[in-house]
């Protein structure tokens, strides 16, 4: 496993972040695939004894349940301080806009922390721009998370570049902490990070941690293969079905290469990822999916290898949290 720097934090993180979305009771939240706790120790496990040292979850994962699985797993499996562990939280609900917006990333983070059971987290992140509260009080209220020990570094996921620029921008005015990450969506069939996003990250040293770095599993497999999950994720379903057919001719490319270098499609398709971003952020569920993502760090693309993978992307719309966002 290869390690680097998360942005301009002092977080050392593995190039590849577990993403712990498919952690949790399945009848407790969205999701109907997710892994039982015994399952999910078992990929936390492998994942930690081949060096990797980031994970990533949220609030809202499960009911809460996502958070509880990693929490007593890796209280069980790991040193506190020999993994990285960032968790989200939604924007503001309506029904809670009698808390401030520091009161609400107060009590967000008070309730990652008891499902973690742990005293700190590493990457705390707001999972989707809020519209609804003042940026100044969301800002403060992640400033105050810091100052208080309970946050080492913040990130944010779901928005435009402008507006991480916006947020950073106003840290700096103000004295806040700033954004030292962005999980968006990027994958290889959904570029649209590229368009201005990737650029301020480069710039700004901001690392990007993208989710969906497999999009929901289809850059894993050949088209007409299917899995529980592309079964069971509507969520995915309306993000990729749309663009089935343009992303096919993608998808078959990385199939030819991985034959070619005699590997899987996973690892074709994250040592691309890897090629543009800080850590992507890989779902795992079963134990090849591990064997795939740990592969794709050794895996080196050649420039020609990863232009002719770009060659026949075309503008996808924006999908997904982002879809009706303007």
């Amino acid at each position: 496993m290869e390690y680097t720097k998360l942005g301009n934090s002092e977080l050392q993180v593995s190039r590849i972040c577990l993403g712990c979305m498919g952690f949790g009771d399945a009848a407790a939240g969205m999701h109907k695939w997710t892994l039982n706790e015994d399952d999910s120790r078992g990929i936390i496990r492998a994942a930690l004894e081949n060096g990797i040292n980031f994970f990533d979850t949220a609030v809202s994962y499960q009911g809460g349940t996502g958070e509880q699985y990693l929490g007593r797993i890796l209280n069980g499996l790991a040193r506190r301080e020999d993994v990285v562990v960032a968790t989200k939280f939604p924007s503001r609900p309506p029904f809670m806009e009698n808390l401030s917006g520091q009161d609400y990333v107060a009590k967000m983070l008070d309730t990652s922390l008891k499902n973690l059971g742990m005293d700190y987290v590493d990457l705390y992140i707001l999972h989707m721009w809020d519209y609804n509260t003042p940026l100044f009080e969301i800002m403060e209220g992640l400033n105050n998370a810091v100052k208080a020990g309970k946050v080492r570094a913040i990130g944010v996921s779901n928005c435009y570049a402008y507006q991480l620029a916006k947020a950073n921008a106003l840290a700096e005015k103000e004295g806040f902490q700033k954004f030292v990450s962005v999980q968006g969506h990027y994958n290889l069939i959904f570029r649209e990070e590229e368009r201005e996003m990737a650029k301020l990250c480069r710039e700004e040293n901001i690392a990007m941690t993208p989710y969906s770095a497999l999009a929901a599993g289809r850059l894993s497999r050949l088209p007409g293969k299917t899995t529980k999950r592309l079964e069971l994720d509507a969520f995915a379903k309306g993000k990729y079905d749309a663009t089935e057919e343009a992303d096919n001719v993608i998808i078959r490319r990385v199939a030819e290469l991985a034959e070619k270098y005699g590997v899987t499609m996973t690892e074709v398709s994250l040592a691309w990822l890897l090629t543009k971003v800080t850590s992507p952020v890989v779902g795992m569920t079963k134990p090849h999916h591990l064997e795939g993502a740990v592969g794709a760090v050794r895996l080196q693309l050649t420039p020609e290898d990863c232009a002719w993978l770009e060659e026949p992307y075309v503008p996808h719309k924006l999908v997904g949290v982002m879809a009706n966002r303007n």
